[in-house]
């Protein structure tokens, strides 16, 4: 008589993104509502820390939102310089001070960019669309 184990699926894995803004509130709000859709959330309010972290770390995020207005590096320097080091790296831009024409001269490819004040669930429809792209 043979015994088979049965084994179950493997969970999914839970994308990672990385979510960048000095404002603490907001970075509160965007990982609460990303970790409610499923996504693993890693926060950081200062880039200088989240590039450092990025470029050491072996795993590395699916997905980058960040803030663009942020003092010492803004946002779109952050994601060029993730970039340089993943290029397959996805990127949202979001910001309250800056429109949407920050990225038509911008040197690096930003997927996307989001205004705030953002929804919840316009954040997480964001995140899901630029994964899937």
């Amino acid at each position: 008589m043979s015994l088979t184990r049965r084994t179950e699926p493997p969970e999914p894995k839970q994308p990672l993104v990385y979510v960048v803004d000095d404002e603490p509130v907001l970075l509160d709000f965007a990982e609460a509502a990303l970790q409610a859709a499923g996504f693993r959330a890693k926060k950081f309010d200062d880039p200088q820390v989240a590039l450092e972290t990025f470029l050491s770390s072996k795993t590395k995020p699916e997905l980058l939102i960040t803030d663009y207005a942020m003092g010492k590096m803004n946002g779109l320097e952050l994601i060029e310089k993730c970039k340089q080091a993943h290029p397959a790296l996805k990127a949202i831009l979001v910001s309250g001070t800056a429109g949407a024409e920050i990225l038509l001269q911008a040197s690096v490819r930003v997927e996307c960019y989001l205004s705030k004040p953002y929804a919840a669930e316009g954040l997480v429809e964001v995140a899901n669309k630029v994964r899937a792209v």
